[in-house]
């Protein structure tokens, strides 16, 4: 069974879905990013960069174990292992491609930062909140023109959709008004029609849910010097 390095966050849902989609069974390890799990040595042996989603593949390169950090590359890594949500002709392929590093490099460090931003940081400092924000409203505008005579990013429905969904169905925290965004929008509801991806949200979806006060130890290890010393 494939064991899965996870916290309720958008790059932990894209594989969740991903999973619930291809109907993979998995382990579900949590990596609670708030007390610092990221950090454990054991941990840090499959994700060296200490972040999570992790995935150990038990059936993976020549038939022996691999383990894969980045989500991104587990996408792409199961996509093509189950032969499923990403083309097999190089035209098809590419666009998937193409979008999906526009999430890894775009969408998701942008729009994470925004979220910091508006939402995290002690102090609300306008140039930061007011940068990331217009950046972001950029994004939602690239991906809502693409959606003007499609109803997935890539053509057919793919990877590249798990890997953009959860992080732009949040676009409350982001400071984004959904009605700009009209193709979008539909797209966020064509997203959530389907089961699996209700399912993947739903995965650990308590712990998602609570509202939180973070302790000056837990901003430390989110936010602060724990973040960056204990590497």
């Amino acid at each position: 069974m494939i064991d899965l390095y996870y916290w309720p966050t958008p790059n932990g849902w894209k594989i969740s879905i991903l999973f619930e989609e291809l109907g993979l069974d998995y382990n579900v390890i949590p990596v609670n990013i708030i007390e610092g799990d990221q950090f454990a040595p054991e941990f840090l042996k499959i994700a060296p960069n200490n972040r999570m989603p992790a995935v150990v593949d038990p059936d993976g390169a020549d038939g022996e174990p691999i383990s894969i950090f980045e989500s991104g590359a587990i996408l792409l890594h199961y996509a093509e292992k189950h032969q499923n949500f990403i083309p097999a002709d190089e035209r098809g392929r590419s666009e998937v491609l193409q979008w999906l590093f526009f999430q890894m490099g775009n969408v998701g460090p942008m729009l994470g930062q925004c979220h910091h931003f508006r939402n995290y940081a002690e102090e609300k400092l306008d140039y930061a909140i007011d940068r990331y924000t217009r950046e972001a409203t950029r994004l939602y505008r690239v991906v809502n023109k693409r959606l003007a005579d499609r109803d997935f990013v890539a053509g057919g429905y793919s990877i590249a959709d798990m890997a953009i969904f959860p992080w732009m169905r949040i676009w409350k925290n982001q400071g984004q008004d959904i009605e700009e965004f009209s193709h979008l929008a539909k797209w966020l509801d064509r997203m959530y029609e389907r089961p699996a991806v209700r399912r993947g949200l739903d995965v650990m979806k308590d712990e998602s849910a609570k509202k939180r006060e973070f302790t000056e130890e837990q901003r430390s290890i989110m936010f602060g010097d724990k973040q960056f010393s204990a590497r």
